[in-house]
């Protein structure tokens, strides 16, 4: 009787452990659902919660299914999707390198992707070919983040890898600034500009087709290497003896990382600092396991870029405020605070 009683209770209580791991992702999740519907809600003209449900199904009138269905819900899904896949990609970083600093934006990799997005719109193939846009992005940032290891090299101090990533990132915004400046068309340079601010603005499904199946591909691969972080932890050489295929981790999540990143930068342009926020905000709910940080991580993500999307519909402004401009003025100081925590625990570590 006692065994059995003992055995219900390590089941129960095995229970609600799992309905506790699991709470964080269910709370995560209903906050991405409720902010999509409020996106499709907000805008010049406003749509009530019922009729955007309404036009959802296909019902309400005419015009509020053209402004829920056409002009709003594929912004809405790309602001998710780009989000999560940011989200995602800051943690497979910090979890590869067991760095909490790592993001993509930080070794240069939507700059890159950014550059080679410009060159494709600049040479007019993004007209001919549109899927060549979202392949060129991608190519860059994968040579961006490969490089990035190649100099900064395997054991490499913090300082090292943000000092890396700064040439990587000046070098690339170089490049686009020179190819903006040889752009045959002043306009093509002046939309590039734009462009590389960050807008999800006048977004259409033909953009959601384009870079959606490249975002899945990359989420797939670095949630196919979750669980190589948690030995990794212990050191490359440890994990090593744990059976994990190190370099063979490191390519694929540089891979996933450029499909995820390269597909979200053609269609929506530079969004920096979500992959670095996102991880670090819903930490404190899945405690520091690495492999249990990256579904919140994306849904994170998503939640943090769905915000700053209503954000900027909602400032008072002449002209449309551009989402990655808002994200960089709140990722910068929340960098710059990480990197003070990082000096103090160093400086206590050191005391």
């Amino acid at each position: 009787m006692d065994g059995t009683d003992a055995a219900t209770t390590a089941g129960t209580t095995g229970v609600r452990l799992r309905v506790l791991e699991r709470l964080p992702v269910l709370l995560l999740g209903s906050l991405v659902v409720l902010l999509l519907l409020l996106s499709l809600g907000i805008g010049p003209v406003r749509v009530s919660p019922g009729a955007v449900l309404a036009a959802l199904a296909g019902g309400g009138t005419e015009e509020t299914r053209i402004i829920v269905q056409e002009i709003r819900l594929p912004r809405a899904i790309l602001a998710a999707a780009v989000g999560a896949s940011l989200g995602l990609s800051g943690a497979a970083l910090q979890g590869l390198l067991r760095n909490p600093l790592a993001a993509p934006e930080l070794f240069g990799a939507p700059q890159a992707a950014a550059l080679g997005a410009v060159l494709v719109i600049a040479t007019g193939l993004a007209d001919v070919l549109s899927f060549v846009l979202p392949i060129a992005a991608i190519a860059a940032a994968f040579v961006s983040v490969f490089a990035l290891l190649v100099v900064a090299g395997r054991n490499a101090s913090l300082l090292l890898l943000i000092l890396s990533g700064l040439a990587l990132s000046s070098l690339a915004g170089a490049g686009t600034a020179l190819t903006m400046n040889l752009a045959p068309n002043p306009f093509a340079a002046l939309e590039i500009s734009f462009w590389l601010l960050g807008s999800l603005e006048d977004r259409s499904l033909r953009h959601v087709v384009l870079a959606l199946p490249f975002i899945v591909a990359g989420a797939a691969v670095l949630a196919s290497q979750r669980h190589a972080f948690r030995p990794l932890g212990l050191g490359e050489e440890a994990a090593a003896s744990l059976g994990v295929d190190v370099a063979r981790t490191r390519l694929l999540v540089i891979l996933g990382v450029a499909l995820g990143v390269g597909g979200s930068v053609a269609v929506s342009g530079t969004i920096g600092f979500i992959g670095l926020i996102g991880p670090h905000l819903v930490r404190p709910l899945v405690g520091y396991d690495p492999a249990r940080l990256m579904l919140p991580s994306a849904l994170g993500g998503a939640a943090l870029l769905l915000s700053a999307d209503i954000a900027v519909r909602l400032l008072p402004a002449t002209t449309s405020v551009r989402v990655g401009v808002l994200t960089a003025l709140i990722g910068v100081p929340f960098f710059l605070w990480l990197i003070m925590r990082e000096r103090r625990a160093l400086g206590g570590g050191l005391g």
